[in-house]
């Protein structure tokens, strides 16, 4: 992975609030995941979790078409099992880079998001689409299964919207998307630069440390028994003060409070 050259398939940059971008480059007009440039999407997201500093994650692809409108069908009507297997191992291990960074992960979607594409995208913890975005699950329509993290379906968007995604491979449009869960939030397709942008500089204004103990007890909740989660809690609230962070935000907050009365 350290040797892999990642910047010819993702341009990373990171702005004075810690908001870092991530775009996918080179990969088309819809940029499509193969395998080098799933590699290099991996490389790239080791290299923003290592950086000082950042305190979120935008995901985009190049250009208004699509976020990913899926994985290469021509390099994969070649696999064999074996090759088959490394190819959705390389994409699982890219998902599972994004659900264990410690901080968001926001993705930009303005167009088509869609097989590989959407299962990249579900394991971002925020999806921001405009108006003119459309995701699904087309696989069974090329002859495979959706798998890996399609599995967090079920949990997003129920067992019958998952059974109807999966078995039918049809598309939903945005609004569908808003509706069922897919996406957190559709704005006109002028407006998705800002909107972006503004939920990263919220989070960004978070304290960093708070974020990442939500973001890994959002992870530990997915599997975890309800009474575990709840007493867990108790635990992780309580360390959140050994940080000095609640102590900073809540003396800032009672402050402004005063100032305004």
């Amino acid at each position: 992975m350290n040797n892999i050259n990642w910047e010819q398939y993702a341009d990373l940059s990171t702005d004075q609030t810690g908001v870092a971008t991530l775009r996918i480059i080179n990969a088309g007009s819809l940029n499509i995941l193969g395998t080098p440039v799933i590699k290099a999407l991996r490389a790239a997201l080791q290299q923003a979790g290592q950086q000082e500093g950042v305190r979120v994650v935008v995901i985009r692809g190049d250009g208004e078409k699509a976020f990913i409108a899926g994985a290469d069908i021509k390099e994969m009507a070649n696999f064999d099992a074996a090759s088959a297997r490394n190819f959705i191992d390389e994409l699982r291990q890219l998902c599972d880079g994004v659900r264990n960074l410690p901080f968001p992960v926001i993705a930009r979607i303005p167009g088509w998001c869609l097989g590989g594409g959407l299962e990249f995208a579900l394991a971002c913890d925020l999806r921001i689409g405009s108006d003119q975005a459309k995701l699904g699950m087309p696989e069974v329509k090329v002859g495979i299964p959706s798998i890996i993290h399609a599995a967090l379906l079920p949990r997003l968007v129920g067992q019958a919207r998952s059974n109807w995604l999966l078995l039918t491979g049809e598309i939903l449009d945005a609004q569908e998307s808003l509706s069922s869960g897919l996406l957190n939030r559709v704005v006109a397709a002028d407006q998705l630069d800002e909107e972006v942008n503004r939920v990263a500089q919220l989070l960004a204004g978070f304290g960093p440390v708070a974020l990442a103990q939500q973001k890994r007890l959002l992870r530990e909740w997915e599997s975890e028994p309800l009474e575990t989660s709840i007493l867990n809690g108790v635990d992780e609230f309580a360390k959140a003060f050994e940080t000095g962070e609640p102590q900073r935000y809540m003396n800032e907050f009672v402050q402004s409070k005063q100032k305004k009365s």
